[in-house]
């Protein structure tokens, strides 16, 4: 028996939240990667790890807000509380993956199609690991294509929001990434429901499992808290306040990998200061470049 899917049981009110905690997520964590890129050694891979963790709570709080509004007719809608909470894990793991890589390796070339595919397929793999977690009386079949179809709208928008944030242009450019990735989560998240087909049991049943209701408050409780602490850090940052985030010089010559990149700019900048001191000193002597 076929069973009746309903993605928006409230109408618009579900997608038009989940897209919103979606970009909230997004922008912190874009904001934390961009950020880590005028940062070097410890400070470096905290900004990485606080940025990763913020796109993932925020890809996991969009999927089950998005998924308030699914439900099955003929059947009530439960979830393991085990599979929905190692969504989790698996978000922020794969996710953070592809954040160091682009933090560390540069928003260009390999390394940002690498770290796209990788930060997308960390989204499609929450995704469809939360709904794995689904209880009800039937079983749950994906159209092969649809689901293909989802894989690439997180990979290609996951990518093109890296490649946004690598640019290091302010904070417009930042907010322009978080809304692409919000876009990414949110299109895949829908495209991959449009996959769905539910095919009742014949016995009927409540199935084990917590109803999205009872799951609601510690989701909104445990990772919106961490959203807000995340914001307070990026917004409280002096050279985030300063705008010296944004300023900061970096060394871009071809061939230095990002995580060099501020130390080369560190070491040469000292030189070139001594260079014009010293011409402006003895204007008879020989032009810095000839040297």
């Amino acid at each position: 028996m076929q069973g009746t899917v309903d993605g928006f049981s409230y109408g618009l009110v579900t997608p038009l939240v989940a897209y919103v905690m979606a970009c909230l997520g997004g922008a912190l964590g874009l904001r934390c990667t961009a950020r880590s890129l005028q940062a070097a050694g410890r400070r470096r891979a905290g900004w990485l790890a606080l940025g990763s963790a913020a796109i993932g709570s925020g890809v996991w709080t969009m999927h089950f807000v998005a998924m308030m509004g699914f439900s099955v007719v003929q059947t009530p809608v439960h979830y393991d509380e085990l599979i929905t909470f190692a969504s989790l894990a698996v978000g922020i793991g794969m996710v953070g993956i592809g954040i160091f890589i682009a933090g560390y390796w540069g928003a260009s070339g390999r390394a940002l199609f690498t770290a796209g595919a990788v930060t997308g397929l960390g989204i499609a793999s929450m995704h469809y690991l939360g709904m794995a977690g689904m209880r009800l009386n039937g079983t749950l079949e994906y159209n092969t294509l649809t689901v293909a179809a989802s894989v690439v709208i997180a990979v290609v928008a996951a990518t093109a929001a890296l490649w946004a944030t690598g640019q290091s242009k302010g904070l417009l450019w930042s907010i322009g990434a978080s809304l692409v990735m919000g876009l990414a989560v949110t299109g895949m998240h829908y495209t991959g429901m449009a996959a769905l087909d539910v095919h009742l049991h014949r016995a009927a049943g409540d199935p084990a499992g917590e109803s999205a209701a009872a799951l609601l408050a510690p989701m909104m409780v445990g990772p919106l808290v961490f959203l807000v602490l995340a914001g307070v850090v990026v917004i409280f940052d002096p050279a985030v306040v300063t705008g010296g985030a944004d300023r900061a010089p970096v060394d871009r010559r071809p061939g230095i990998p990002a995580h060099t990149a501020v130390a080369h700019t560190a070491r040469r900048t000292p030189a070139r200061r001594l260079r014009r001191r010293g011409t402006a000193r003895h204007p008879g002597s020989r032009s810095p470049q000839n040297w």
